[in-house]
């Protein structure tokens, strides 16, 4: 079940059920547990507290990290591309891939700029106005910050400064105000408006 996101139901069955509308549920060649398929190393999903969207920040191989995205009314079975594309891409073959029927990121960026994507999530806080419904995240290997806005079904990314470098996971409160942590550090971080 590598490269995929699951979705179970675990007040069910022993350990645990299938939700009847998963997208594979009536396909005996896929796992029914399979919700969406594609990935390679997804390294932190969140779900939009007010939307209900998915947003998926996917570790790539060696030239390019990604954000997927997938809308809350999805019904499952997305593809984002993995192992034929890396990114927005070809990887196998390294031209000329087939790229019907999947699923393109939202934003993606080379290893000039990073080397392993961190995901967060879309900032539904109080104290920082500015971020408001803004999709936040970051690189293990640079202090970048980076913000992807949705607008209609156009999505705009921007650098929004720096924060410490070696941040492995993004976290947030019951009034969703995000937190940051960092491995090489130990440390806990909180966002606040400066």
């Amino acid at each position: 079940m590598l490269g995929k996101l699951l979705r179970i139901d675990v007040n069910s069955g022993d350990p645990y059920g299938i939700p009847p509308s998963n997208p594979f549920v009536s396909n005996d060649q896929a796992r029914k547990e399979v919700w969406a398929y594609g990935l390679r190393n997804p390294w932190r999903f969140s779900f939009d507290r007010v939307t209900g969207d998915m947003w998926i920040a996917d570790v790539g191989q060696n030239k390019y990290e990604e954000i997927d995205f997938q809308p809350a009314d999805s019904r499952g079975g997305e593809n984002y591309g993995w192992n034929v594309m890396e990114g927005a891409h070809c990887y196998k073959p390294a031209e000329g891939c087939k790229q019907e029927g999947l699923v393109q990121p939202v934003f993606e960026f080379d290893h000039g700029e990073g080397c392993s994507v961190t995901g967060g999530y879309v900032y539904r806080g109080k104290s920082i106005a500015g971020l408001a419904g803004r999709y936040i995240f970051t690189d293990y290997c640079t202090p970048k910050l980076w913000v992807t806005t949705k607008r209609g079904e156009e999505f705009e990314t921007s650098d929004m400064g720096n924060l410490p470098k070696g941040i492995s996971s993004f976290g947030e409160d019951e009034a969703g105000e995000l937190y940051f942590v960092t491995d090489s550090q130990g440390a806990l971080y909180r966002f606040t408006a400066k």
